[in-house]
Parts: structure tokens; C-alpha cells; sequence
């Protein structure tokens, strides 16, 4: 989404100089073709460092505090999908030259074309709220404790707001005037570019210093990267043995392991190739003046530029989150005491969850546990087994605070608090800006009017303004987990964008002669009905998992959704039988 900066003149000269040096290396041979491709690589790394942010970051970290080394694949699993169907938009899209918004709605179905864009919107919209959680948690705990924090004079609500203007400020300067490519803009993404390198840098020094020292089980990692799909209906094995250590109350600890588990494959699966990559692919394309030419180079950018940094970096921030809180109870909430014989203090926020999960479990056995006393209460805490409390203050949901301690073996104590929120600021708000300048675009593109000026603006302030509720919504939870519902959502509405595109490449009047034959067209069908099928697997596991009761009455969330997948299943057959008889 990036606005080229060069003056059109010069753009245009530097995509024709590309597209004959193509031209020119195809001549020559598949070498000399791998050669261009290779010195042409970029805008795949541009997908990359969208992808790179705060909710991969999340999810990453999650995936290792629950499940362990358990879940290595499935991260690489949902990327390959993603990039299986990146590059099937990027074929239609370079091959035709058309905007998809206008294919999808004039050569398969307006309802997908138009569900595609709002499920889009809707995508942004959500999204932004995770990455104002996540860089409020970070500038309060890892950053300026001592200035908006706990330990401040200030109040936990004005931490929070002053925390959200400044977010919001620099967030809407940058895209205010991000058209005037001024020397400014540049040396702020320079900025954000290098914060969030360096927290990826720093996860990898992470995992040599711990495989230096020998504390990482290396055959288990590999182990991690072979797909086990028991993982959906079971706890990861290497908390079994805690579970089971409850006793009669194994059912109830694993019901909720598995709900945490489920939403947090969720969301590294949906955090992986998110709906609004979708929309920013293609037209991030089209503006560069991308053409069919270049389509070999855009499936193999992504390939490279995408898949490979993302599997690093996510493989290395899951193995340094494993092998320090998997099976672990959160620092102070069991009362432990640290090397001189301390007690080592919680966090509010780890404190307030382990309470939340103990009295769950007490509220399970005893009718009327809510109505009791706090000295009642706490004094039937007391009495729970150790196991069970070892159980709770091990599903405790870890915040920034918390997390930053992943880097403490490369870099200390005190340079890991610092680096950590340094870094999950520069994601966040690097992420905060994209979603900013996607949900712009889209506006745009559902008005029908150029992507510039007013109503660009007007999109893009809609995206910052519903993220600034976000520390808001989860306010007393640990802000970093804001990411994992949001994902959820988020991956209810990807298969809209997978099913739209895979439609759209089986559309011979839209490609013509670049309509793909024989095994190649059998190749592509088949990779992206596989990632259709995952994909709306997810989405299905995700809504069937959501029981939860709309406020004021006994419907289950699941049920909305499903009315209105079926609603819109209709719609569009509806609207398909009517083209069919109008076109005979």
C-alpha cells in the first residue's frame, strides 16, 4: 500500500527497464530467469514485514507458552496457504490488469466481490485494537513504568489514554501526509523497520544463546515441525502430565487447555496471511505497474520473501517462549520465593488471572461460590490441591512484562524490557499505519472514487479510531491476549477472500488466453481448493467453538454467524440464477 514517492515519469521508466530485463533473462534460460528474479526480490518482503507484526508476534509467543514445541508446523502450514493463494491473486490480477473488486463483482458474483471488501473493512477495523492493546502494554510495563505505570502517580486510566493519544497522534500525522513522501515519512519507517528487525534479530541471538548453553530439546523442536492434528481435540502432551496430576477435576483443566489451544492455532493460523493481505497484494501490484510479465517474479517474491523470513522468525520466538514459561506457573502468583529468599511479587494482571481460573474451578464444585465472602473465598482457595494451583498459575495469560523475559538470556534483565518494548511499539505501530492506509483503500474502492485526499483519510481514520478501544475493551486481562480473539475473528472471514479468488482463476472469460491448461490448471486447482479447504476449516472450527450467549438472551454467537453465512450463501445464488437467465 505504500505510495510510490517518484514522480510518475520515473516509475514508469524504472518498470519498463524491469520488464525487459525479465524479457531479456527469460531469453536466455531458466538460470538467468532465477538470476532477475532474484536481483528484482522486494515487494514479497514487503508482505513479510506486514505479516511480522504484532499479532504474529502474539501468537508466536503463545503458541510456545501453551502447546510448547507441540505446534512448530503449524505456523509454516498456514503460510504456505497463504502463499499458495497470494500467488493465485497475483496471477489473475498481473495477467488481466484489472482492479479484483471490479473482476470479482462483473465475472463471479457482486456478493463476493462485495463481502470481500467489507470483510476486508470489518478485518481492519478489528485489527487495529490488538496493536494499540499490545503497544499500551508495552509502553506501560517494559518502557515508562515509572512515568504511566503502576509505579507512577498516575491513574491506571490516564496511563492508558495518554498511552492511546500518542498512538493515535503520530499514527493519523504519518498518514495525513504520507502522500508527500517528504524526508520525514521515510526516516520513520526507517525507524519502525529497524525496531521491529531488531526484536526478530534479537529472538534469533535468543535461540543460539539458549542452544549454546544446551537448555533447548532440539530433537523435540524438529518433532514440533510434523503435523499432529490430535492437537485439535487433545492438550499438547507435554502438559498431560499436569492435567492428569488434578486428579477427578482432569475434565474440567482440560476443557479449558484446549480453549486456550484452539484459539491460539487460530489466530497464528489466521495472523499468518490475513484477509487484508488479500486486498493489499493486488493493488499494491497494479501501482507499482506490474503486468503479466512480472508474474513469475511475484510468485516467486512471495515464496521467498514472505514464507521463509516469517517461518524463521515465528519458529524462533515460538522455541524461545517454549523453553522458557511452557509448563511453567507464572512468576509470584504460588508464592515462591526468588534467590535471596524474597517473595517474588506478581503481576496485577497474572495475579488476576490466576484467581479468575482458581475461582472457575471452585464455582464448578460449590453452587452459590460467587455469592461467598472473600475471606470465605479465599479461605477455599487455600484448600485446593497443590496440583490444581500449579495447573491455574500455569494457564495464567502472560503479558508484556512478562513475555520481554524471552530475551533475557541474550541480553539481561533490564536491555530485555527496553528491546522488547521498543520493539513491540515499532510493530505495533507499524501495523497500526497499514491497517490505516488498507482500510483507506478499501473505503475508496467500495465508494468508487481514487484513493486520495478525503475519503482516503476519512477510511483510514475510521481503522484508528475504533483501535484506540482496544486497551479499553480487555481493560484488567492481559493486553497482549487482545490479539488472540481478534485473530479469531479475523480467520471467520479469510475463506471469504480464498473462495473469491479461487473463483476468480477459474474464470475463462475474465483470463482469456492466460487461463491456465492441462496439469498446470490441475496444479493450481488443486493447491487452492486445499487452502480453500483449510481455511474454511478454521473459520468453521471457529465458529462452531464460539458458545458464548449474546448479553440479554439465550442465542449462541455461533448461531448469528451461521444465519448469516446462510443469508449470504443465498443471496449470491440468487443473484447468480438471475445472471444465468438474463446471459441466456
Amino acid at each position: 500500500m505504500n505510495q510510490e514517492s517518484s514522480p510518475p515519469e520515473v516509475q514508469s521508466s524504472r518498470v519498463a527497464a524491469d520488464r525487459q530485463l525479465l524479457i531479456d533473462a527469460k531469453a536466455r534460460g531458466r538460470m538467468a530467469t532465477f538470476g532477475a528474479w532474484i536481483r528484482l526480490s522486494g515487494p514479497g518482503w514487503l508482505q513479510g514485514a506486514i505479516t511480522l507484526g504484532g499479532n504474529s508476534l502474539a501468537g508466536s509467543l503463545y503458541l510456545g507458552v501453551l502447546a510448547g514445541f507441540s505446534l512448530m508446523w503449524l505456523q509454516p502450514l498456514a503460510m504456505i496457504m497463504g502463499v499458495i493463494m497470494l500467488s493465485a491473486i497475483g496471477y489473475v490480477v498481473l495477467s488481466t490488469g484489472e482492479r479484483p473488486f471490479v473482476s470479482i463483482n462483473k465475472h463471479v458474483n457482486p456478493v463476493l466481490g462485495w463481502g470481500w471488501a467489507i470483510a476486508t473493512l470489518m478485518a481492519n477495523l478489528v485489527w487495529t485494537m490488538p496493536q494499540f492493546s499490545l503497544a499500551t502494554a508495552a509502553m506501560r510495563q517494559n518502557l515508562a513504568p515509572g512515568l504511566v505505570g503502576a509505579e507512577s502517580g498516575v491513574s491506571d486510566t490516564t496511563g492508558v489514554l495518554m498511552c492511546i493519544a500518542a498512538l493515535f497522534i503520530v499514527a493519523t500525522i504519518i498518514v495525513w501526509f504520507y502522500d508527500s513522501g517528504g524526508w520525514g515519512i521515510k526516516l520513520f519507517e526507517i525507524l519502525l523497520k529497524v525496531m521491529v528487525a531488531a526484536i526478530v534479530l534479537c529472538f534469533f541471538g535468543v535461540v543460539l544463546t539458549m542452544s549454546w548453553r544446551g537448555v533447548i530439546d532440539w530433537p523435540s523442536v524438529f518433532a514440533g515441525y510434523i503435523p499432529d492434528l490430535s492437537l485439535l481435540t487433545q492438550p499438547a502432551p507435554s502438559i498431560r502430565d499436569a492435567i492428569e496430576a488434578t486428579g477427578q477435576y482432569a475434565d474440567h483443566w482440560t476443557g479449558i487447555v484446549l480453549s486456550q489451544q484452539r484459539d491460539v492455532m487460530v489466530t497464528a493460523a489466521a495472523t499468518a496471511v490475513g484477509i487484508n493481505m488479500t486486498f493489499l497484494m493486488p493493488y499494491s501490484m497494479l501501482a507499482k505497474g506490474w503486468d503479466k510479465t512480472f508474474r513469475g517474479l511475484a510468485i516467486f517474491d512471495l515464496a521467498t520473501g514472505l514464507f521463509i523470513p516469517f517461518m524463521l522468525a515465528t519458529s524462533c520466538v515460538v522455541i524461545a517462549s517454549a523453553t522458557q514459561f511452557h509448563h511453567q506457573p507464572a512468576a509470584g502468583v504460588l508464592g515462591e520465593t526468588d534467590a535471596n529468599g524474597k517473595l517474588v511479587t506478581p503481576a496485577p494482571n497474572a495475579m488476576r488471572g490466576y484467581l479468575g481460573l482458581v475461582d472457575g474451578r471452585l464455582a464448578a464444585e460449590i453452587d452459590g461460590y460467587a455469592a461467598l465472602s472473600d475471606t470465605e473465598k479465599q479461605a477455599l482457595r487455600d484448600k485446593l490441591p497443590t496440583e490444581e494451583k500449579r495447573m491455574a498459575a500455569m494457564l495464567v495469560k502472560r503479558d508484556a512484562f512478562d513475555l520481554a523475559q524471552a530475551l533475557e538470556p541474550l541480553t539481561g534483565k533490564g536491555v530485555a524490557q527496553y528491546l522488547f518494548g521498543f520493539g513491540v511499539v515499532g510493530m505495533a505501530l507499524s501495523t497500526i499505519i497499514i491497517l490505516m492506509l488498507i482500510n483507506g483503500f478499501v473505503f475508496c474502492e467500495m465508494l468508487g472514487v481514487p484513493a486520495r485526499g478525503w475519503p482516503h483519510r476519512i477510511g483510514a481514520l475510521l481503522a484508528v479510531c475504533t483501535g484506540a478501544t482496544g486497551p479499553f475493551l480487555f481493560a484488567g486481562q492481559a493486553r497482549f491476549w487482545l490479539s488472540v480473539p481478534t485473530s479469531v475473528f479475523g480467520m471467520m472471514l479469510l475463506p471469504i477472500a480464498y473462495i473469491t479468488f479461487f473463483a476468480l482463476l477459474n474464470q475463462r472469460k475474465l483470463l482469456g488466453d492466460a487461463m491456465p491448461r492441462g496439469f498446470k490448471r490441475l496444479l493450481w486447482n488443486v493447491l487452492t481448493l486445499a487452502a480453500v479447504s483449510l481455511a474454511t476449516f478454521g473459520a468453521a472450527w471457529s465458529i462452531w467453538s464460539r458458545t458464548q450467549l449474546i448479553p440479554g438472551t439465550q442465542i449462541e454467537v455461533r448461531w448469528v454467524a451461521i444465519g448469516f453465512i446462510l443469508a449470504l450463501t443465498v443471496l449470491g445464488l440468487i443473484i447468480h440464477v438471475r445472471r444465468k437467465a438474463r446471459a441466456a
